[in-house]
This record gives structure tokens, C-alpha cells and sequence, in this order.
């Protein structure tokens, strides 16, 4: 229903209007009268009628001043003017501000209603084409995301996109970044996604970058277009946050590429950029920001200039010494870092000491090993790579060394049972048991001693000595300082007994024998 208000300065047009018109039959309903313009402007301003139906001539405002002063306030409200014959140049005067509506008095109801319903039509007829566009203004609003992310990925991959397109297209998207420079920030996912997650992350972009333009998923990436900016530092910042919060929720790190500053029109080439900085994770590792810096200044050898001595990793591989094995492959990962290689150069590499290291293995282990080499040309970085790498050199290593231990652990154990049998020898040390016991090199004994026990031989039998003291003392209440001394093997000095038994023990053998009673 539309809210009409009635105004005239004579009671009974009032009465006689506001009873014999049939207000509902035309959509409306009389919601007030009032008997001058003062009084009719001040119901408009309260109470907002949709129509006003108005004398020409009334006391304090006539109804010419009442049409102005609406229509400076509430200018969608509809007039209907009342007046006599006499009247009519004041009603040309209220067709000026946009009336249309003009009844001569005295007027029936018909005319009345007529006016009313021509009125309600040109109401119906303004919603209804208020609410098309409104329809097509949220239909637009529905896709127009869509409509971006496309534009976006059309705009950075196929050349026959120029400045005249984004020309069209920022007018569209209510863009206005003309003669500005813009950058194109990538995101890659490092861990097993799902699409939802390309969604997550380009929303969470959207909300901690200053200015994007535009964003869209690209080849299971995210690709913005944002405003260049000269404060780096806030963006690189922002770009972290970023990464830091996907990762809090969803457990799953992202590596970004920036590209340089330029024209709108460059957009290409700026895409380009920020794929050859992702590509260069390989060698940067995941996580992280990549930008062109990171990459401008890295070398480009040619594969001849190239050098490494793949013996440094496999003589220590070789010899079980897991701790040279892992330094040389961390300087033959260095290596590769610092060349910059192809990539699938530095892959071949790579591939090529792992089947130098299997070689090392008995013959149904290196064909299990083989099995990886297909692995390794699928990697994605060159830290992945390099952890296969070093965990295949780390069991081959240890499995060596353990095949080591057992050939030297026969002989240590000799060397253990001869220390036992002469703690009371004086005489009792590495070069005797090397030479008079055993017949082999001392250092060389010395070197598998401290391998297997982990000290030195020297320690070991001073250890062992202080020990079977403690025993003795324990066992014995009456034994003599230099007895102890005699018996092992500390000739007779029991003055340097008593200092190292204190070192070993924490205490002289004297304390220790008062604790032990």
C-alpha cells in the first residue's frame, strides 16, 4: 500500500475526500490529513507519505511553497494538485517541480482514484525496474569473482592480451591503476592439498595485503596482482604472515615467488618472472619467499666447469665413518647450490652417486636401492634430493661399519681380557699389548680401541684399576694403601694411587673406606 496525506484548508473537501474515495481499490491508504502547508510538511517530515494530494491556495503555506519545499527533502514523493479555474497558472508553476497530477475542483472521486492509480503504476513500474537491476547488479556481484580470476589468468598467459583489455576490464572490476606499477606475488603449496586449500590461501592473502587487485588459482597455484609499494619490508612481512597463518591451520608449508615492479602491461612478463623465482626452489629449498634477487646473481656454469670427486664420498662410506660420509655430501650439496646447474643436470648428478654408493652393497640390497633412482628424477628440490641421498650413504655406512665392528670386535675383546689378567703389571700399556701380546700396530690398535669402547686405552686401564681398588676395598677393611697401589699395577707409588683413585672416585681411598664401613 502507498501512504497518502491529504491537505486542504476547507473542512469538507477533508471530510468529503477522505470518505468517498475508495482508497484500497487503487493500492493505497489515507494515513493523514492536514489543513495547511505547515502542517502537511511537518506529517511529510514524520511520517514520509508516498503521495500528497494538496490545495493550491491554503493560509501560512500554500501548496506551490509545500511542492518546493518536499522536494528539496523527499523527492521521490508524488503530488496531486487541487485547484479552481482561476487557478491555473499556479498549477503550470507546480508542474515546474515535476508535477504531474493536476485536478480541477470541484473533482469526483474517478478523477481522484485515476490520478492515484496512474501514480501507484509509475511506483510498481520504478520497483520493478529497481529490482531488475538490482538483480542483475547481485547476479553481476555472483560472478564477477569469477569473472576475475579468469581475466587474471587469461591476462598473464595469453599474449594476445594488451593494455586496451585491462583498459576495458579495470572499468569492469572498478580497478583505477593506470600509470601505476604493479607486482605478481605467487604461492605454491608444499605438502599434499586440497583445492579448498588454494581457496584458503588466496583469501587469506586478500585479507592481510595492502592493495590486491586481482587474485585467481593458476596450475594449483595463487596468483595476486598487487599495487607496488615502496615500503618492501611491510610486504615481505605480510607476504610471511601470510605463510605463517595458512600453516597454523592448515599444517601445510607455502613457498612465495615475488616478481619485479612494472606496467600493468607487462603483466606477462612479470608472471614469468615469479615462475622462474618458484623454480628456483629447487635449489632454494621449500618455505619461504623467493624473489628475483635471490636468483639474478647465481652463476650458470656450463656442465665441463663442473668438478667433484665422488671418491670423497665413497672412501668414508667405505671405511664406515658415518661423520666424513655426511660432511662430503653436504659440500657436494654445496656445490650444486653455488653452480646452478639445469636442473635436470644437478638431477644427474645427484643420480650418479647414488649408483656409485649401492655399488658398495651386496648385490640383492643394491637392487633394492635401484629402485629408488626413479624417485630421485621426480624430486622437486634439491633438498629432497640430497636427504635421499644421505639417508641410502647413512645405511650403507652404518650396515659397513657394523660388518667392521664385528671382524675388530674379537680383537678388542682380547685386549679387555689382557688388561684383566695384568692390572698388577707396571708395565701394562698400549705399546706392550700392540707388541708383546698381540703383534699388530699400536695406533692402529689404540684408533679401533677408542672406536669400539669409545676412550682411549690409557683411560680404560686406569678406569678399570680404580675399580677393582673399590672392590678390594669393599671386601677388605685391613688392606693397605700401598698394597692397592702394588697389586695394581701402580708399583710403589701409592701417593699417586691415592690421587687418581680420588679423580675417578670423588674422594681419597680413605674417605672412601670410612663410607663403605
Amino acid at each position: 500500500m502507498y501512504k497518502v496525506l491529504l491537505v486542504d484548508d476547507e473542512r469538507m473537501i477533508l471530510e468529503g475526500i477522505s470518505s468517498i474515495v475508495d482508497w484500497q481499490s487503487v493500492d493505497t491508504e489515507l494515513i493523514g490529513t492536514a489543513r495547511n502547508g505547515i502542517e502537511a510538511y511537518a506529517f511529510v517530515c514524520e511520517h514520509e507519505p508516498d503521495i500528497v494530494i494538496s490545495d493550491i491556495r491554503m493560509p501560512g503555506m500554500d501548496g506551490l511553497q509545500l511542492v518546493a519545499k518536499v522536494k528539496e527533502t523527499h523527492p521521490h514523493t508524488r503530488f496531486i494538485m487541487l485547484s479552481g479555474f482561476d487557478e491555473f497558472e499556479y498549477a503550470q508553476i507546480a508542474m515546474q517541480h515535476g508535477v504531474k497530477h493536476y485536478l480541477l475542483k470541484p473533482c469526483n472521486e474517478n478523477s481522484i482514484l485515476k490520478a492515484l492509480s496512474e501514480i501507484a503504476a509509475e511506483y510498481k513500474q520504478e520497483e520493478s525496474k529497481e529490482g531488475f537491476i538490482q538483480s542483475m547488479k547481485a547476479n553481476l556481484q555472483k560472478v564477477l569473482p569469477h569473472v576475475k580470476e579468469q581475466f587474471l589468468k587469461e591476462f598473464v598467459t595469453n599474449k594476445s592480451y594488451g593494455s586496451r583489455d585491462w583498459e576495458y576490464y579495470q572499468d569492469l572490476f572498478g580497478l583505477h591503476v593506470s600509470g601505476r606499477k604493479v607486482r605478481l606475488l605467487l604461492f605454491r603449496l608444499e605438502d599434499k592439498f586440497e583445492y579448498e586449500h588454494l581457496f584458503a590461501v588466496k583469501n587469506i592473502a586478500e585479507d592481510i595485503l595492502d592493495e590486491p587487485l586481482l587474485s585467481s588459482t593458476i596450475a594449483e597455484q595463487i596468483l595476486v596482482m598487487i599495487e607496488d609499494q615502496d615500503d618492501m619490508t611491510r610486504l615481505q612481512e605480510q607476504i610471511e604472515e601470510i605463510r605463517r597463518i595458512f600453516m597454523l591451520y592448515y599444517k601445510i608449508d607455502t613457498t612465495a615467488a615475488l616478481s619485479e615492479s612494472g606496467e600493468i602491461g607487462e603483466a606477462r612478463k612479470l608472471y614469468l618472472q615469479a615462475i622462474d623465482c618458484l623454480s628456483h626452489r629447487f635449489y632454494l629449498g621449500e618455505g619461504g619467499l623467493i624473489t628475483m634477487r635471490d636468483i639474478l646473481g647465481s652463476a650458470q656454469p656450463s656442465q665441463a666447469q663442473f668438478v667433484f670427486d665422488e671418491d670423497r664420498i665413497l672412501f668414508p662410506i667405505r671405511a664406515g665413518n658415518w661423520e666424513e660420509a655426511e660432511a662430503s655430501i653436504e659440500a657436494f650439496q654445496d656445490l650444486l647450490v653455488n653452480s646452478r646447474l639445469d636442473i635436470q643436470t644437478t638431477k644427474s648428478y645427484v643420480i650418479q652417486s647414488f649408483i656409485s654408493m649401492t655399488r658398495l652393497c651386496a648385490e640383492p640390497q643394491m637392487h633394492q636401492y635401484m629402485g629408488l633412482i626413479g624417485h630421485i628424477s621426480q624430486m622437486e628440490t634439491l633438498q629432497a634430493s640430497i636427504q635421499l641421498l644421505k639417508q641410502t650413504a647413512s645405511e650403507i655406512t652404518h650396515a659397513i661399519f657394523e660388518q667392521n665392528r664385528n671382524k675388530h670386535s674379537q680383537v678388542i675383546q682380547k685386549v679387555i681380557d689382557i688388561v684383566n689378567a695384568e692390572l698388577s703389571n707396571a708395565e701394562l700399556s698400549l705399546n706392550w699389548v700392540a707388541h708383546k701380546m698381540l703383534y699388530m700396530n699400536p695406533d692402529y690398535l689404540g684408533k679401533l680401541f677408542k672406536k669400539e669402547t669409545g676412550e682411549r686405552f690409557s683411560n680404560y686401564v686406569v678406569t678399570v684399576r680404580i675399580r677393582k681398588a673399590m672392590e678390594m676395598i669393599k671386601s677388605n677393611d685391613d688392606v693397605k694403601m700401598f698394597e692397592l697401589a702394588e697389586q695394581l699395577g701402580f708399583g710403589d707409588n701409592p701417593q699417586y694411587f691415592s690421587q687418581v683413585f680420588k679423580k675417578i672416585a670423588g674422594c681419597a681411598p680413605s674417605e672412601y673406606k670410612k663410607l663403605t664401613m
